[in-house]
């Protein structure tokens, strides 16, 4: 039998075919788009402020000369400083489907993190769980939006097959933003703010202020949530500039009570929609194409990457009253703007008012992610 090499990836030719591998594995996937290569190099390099605050190792799987899987291992410095019993992390899984290739992929990753003092694992998370988070295990029939991963129906069958056992799901659901808001909605919504609170957008003048004022009820709204690692200051000015070119205000929405920010949404529109069928490239005419999809022909769908209450907020009487206002103001600007869908994601399996609230909607769960754990 042939053997399987693991090579750690270091310098940009290695980092070159870590990412192209995932194009190949997904070459006859209908519903896979291929991201834009220059995007992933910035997202697994140095310019990602993860990176600041952990240690992190990607290797491929070479088998009679080819790349045939390939995996990441990740320890974050700040989530330990937290909670000192954090698990270590895996991600970036895909591979083809042989149990041997899974095997030697996890395997290394296991002793890195090991060799590291860890004594579980949990992923997949590209890179962590305030990116990319968890492999798909229903919903392979459609793309995946903005910053969702896609994956193979095997990647998770070899997990559990590896004895990986389920962590937490998490919930993708796609609200019909066309159909009419169901009555009980209408009336709360016919609700008057109590004194002293205001709804806006975002001041895109200020974008770095209001970034931070995003971050910091973002925060605290998820402290107590599976898995919460704080964003850092780092990564609120690196999310400023990632997120300017595609922040639209009319899709966003920010509460204050008394002139202090106290919950907020944002929807982003989905680039993934754009990109489809570029294969990863933005040159030649990519720029092109990519600058006529989002600005003149425009896209159909968005995805609410980032939503929050303070928990002050969320205490009160309004607050279960805010997320619904916060989501049809979005709503009302994006049908103005063409939009027809808006994916709510991710969603822990067991936030069961955040669940209701949005299944309130008629929005549906449509893709399901898995996050694994294991020993090492």
């Amino acid at each position: 039998m042939s053997q399987i090499e693991i090579i750690p990836v270091t310098g940009k030719k290695l980092l070159k075919r870590f990412i192209l591998l995932a194009e190949r594995l997904h070459k006859d996937d209908p519903a896979y788009i291929a991201p834009l290569h220059m995007e992933r190099e910035e997202a697994l390099g140095p310019k990602n402020p993860f990176f600041g605050h952990a240690e992190v190792q990607f290797w491929l799987a070479v088998k009679d000369g080819r790349d045939v899987g390939r995996i990441s291992a990740q320890i974050d410095k700040l989530a330990l400083s937290l909670d000192p019993a954090a698990p270590g992390l895996f991600g970036m899984l895909a591979a083809e489907d042989d149990p041997e290739i899974f095997t030697a992929l996890l395997k290394t990753a296991q002793a890195w993190l090991r060799q590291r003092g860890m004594t579980r694992m949990q992923g997949p998370f590209n890179l962590n769980i305030n990116e990319e988070t968890g492999a798909l295990v229903d919903g392979f029939d459609t793309p995946p939006m903005l910053l969702m991963p896609h994956d193979r129906p095997h990647v998770a069958g070899q997990l559990a097959a590896l004895g990986f056992a389920k962590a937490k799901d998490v919930y993708a659901y796609l609200y019909d933003m066309r159909v009419e808001l169901p009555a009980s909605v209408r009336r709360l919504l016919a609700r008057q703010l109590p004194p002293g609170f205001t709804v806006r957008q975002l001041d895109m003048k200020r974008i770095k202020e209001e970034i931070k004022n995003v971050t910091s009820i973002f925060n605290d709204a998820w402290a107590n949530n599976w898995g919460f690692v704080p964003l850092t200051e780092s990564e609120t000015d690196y999310l400023a500039k990632s997120l300017k070119p595609l922040l639209n205000p009319r899709m966003t929405s920010l509460v204050e009570r008394d002139g202090e920010p106290v919950a907020f949404m944002i929807a982003l529109p989905n680039l993934n929609e754009a990109i489809n069928g570029l294969d990863g490239k933005i040159l030649p005419f990519g720029w092109a194409k990519l600058l006529w999809r989002l600005k003149v022909s425009g896209v159909k769908t968005a995805r609410v990457p980032l939503m929050g209450v303070r928990r002050s907020a969320a205490k009160d009487m309004i607050g279960s009253l805010l997320p619904y206002l916060m989501i049809d103001m979005v709503r009302r600007e994006g049908l103005k703007m063409g939009y027809t869908h808006i994916e709510l994601s991710w969603i822990l399996e067991d936030n069961m008012p955040m669940r209701r609230m949005i299944e309130s909607l008629d929005a549906k769960a449509y893709k399901t992610y898995r996050v694994f754990e294991a020993a090492v």
